[in-house]
């Protein structure tokens, strides 16, 4: 859709727009308050804003806009609205052998179990390995520097989402 497109959304239209961006209420606020929006690198450049203004609980929601990677069943069930983005940012783990997503899926449930949210990677470009790799050497990360990561791979989602946005036919 173009940005005039965007700037012209009802505001329940845009909040769903923005929601498949970045799932973070407060997020979606602040965006918002910035339109209309002059082209879409400033809208970047208010992403980026945005984001940086996110405490913990905020990062926190949007993680949990998130399907894990490599949950195919959980990107078409709960996460309908974005799972042909998400499907497409994860088409490294659709190819990947049994055993690597077995140890995906482990890897997963010991991430979450030690940092309380999911494993958060952009995900466009890598393959599964390589997704389980990252994994691997970001779990003995620090608690606050792990979040820290996961919080940067989110902005790179949600820019790549916008860009996903603004190259796609009108809603």
């Amino acid at each position: 859709m173009s940005l005039s497109q965007v700037n012209s959304l009802n505001e329940v239209r845009l909040r769903a727009a923005l929601e498949r961006i970045c799932g973070a209420r407060r997020f979606i606020e602040l965006v918002i308050a910035k339109r209309p929006f002059a082209s879409a690198e400033s809208l970047h450049q208010i992403v980026s804003d945005a984001w940086s203004r996110m405490e913990r609980v905020d990062i926190l929601e949007a993680f949990s806009h998130h399907p894990r990677i490599g949950d195919v069943d959980s990107l078409r069930k709960k996460f309908a609205t974005t799972a042909d983005w998400a499907t497409s940012e994860q088409s490294g783990a659709q190819a990947a052998s049994e055993a690597v997503l077995r140890d995906l899926a482990q890897g997963n449930r010991d991430y979450e179990a030690r940092f309380g949210h999911i494993f958060i990677v952009c995900a466009t470009g890598k393959s599964a390995a390589e997704m389980l790799a990252l994994l691997r050497a970001r779990i003995d990360h620090a608690p606050d520097v792990e979040l820290r990561i996961a919080a940067a791979e989110q902005e790179k989602i949600a820019h790549l989402r916008l860009d996903k946005l603004l190259n796609e036919g009108a809603p």
